[in-house]
């Protein structure tokens, strides 16, 4: 799978432990704005990721900031993205089959390099499961082309 990683720089050693881990897993993934450890703006790192996976340029995205809150929020205004936060890996197969999750969101603060790559893990193994959750997927796509949602079957 082709990843895009991305990360501000409270998630900085969290990100190079999970960039090794995803890599060692077999995954193509390609570091976007790369974070030196000096400042860095959450919402910039997050339009790149976004970007890259609502043009197909990859398959998901990963962001990683202290909270992961930042990032989602800002993930969530690209077009055509489903960020989720995971903090433990049910989360995760939920963000997953329920939702179809593009972009998985996480806490450098709150889960740290150990849990973070189990999250990604089930996050990386886990396929959407359609049917009635298809329907709530094109009701959020109506949402982001100013429809009503109620309209959609």
């Amino acid at each position: 799978m082709k990843i895009a990683l991305g990360t501000d720089h409270r998630g900085l050693a969290v990100a190079q432990a999970l960039l090794t881990h995803l890599r060692a897993e077999g995954h193509d993934v390609e570091v976007l704005g790369e974070c030196t450890g000096t400042s860095i703006d959450y919402p910039d790192v997050a339009f790149r990721v976004a970007h890259a996976v609502a043009e197909q340029k990859v398959d998901r995205g990963i962001l990683i900031c202290g909270t992961g809150i930042g990032m989602c929020i800002a993930a969530n205004k690209v077009q055509g993205i489903r960020a989720a936060m995971a903090q433990d890996e049910l989360s995760a197969q939920l963000s997953r089959t329920h939702n179809d999750a593009n972009v998985l969101c996480l806490s450098a603060d709150l889960i740290g390099q150990t849990l973070a790559k189990r999250v990604a893990d089930v996050w990386t193994k886990t396929a959407f499961e359609g049917g009635r959750h298809q329907r709530r997927l094109n009701k959020i796509a109506a949402i982001e082309r100013g429809e009503d949602p109620a309209a959609v079957r």
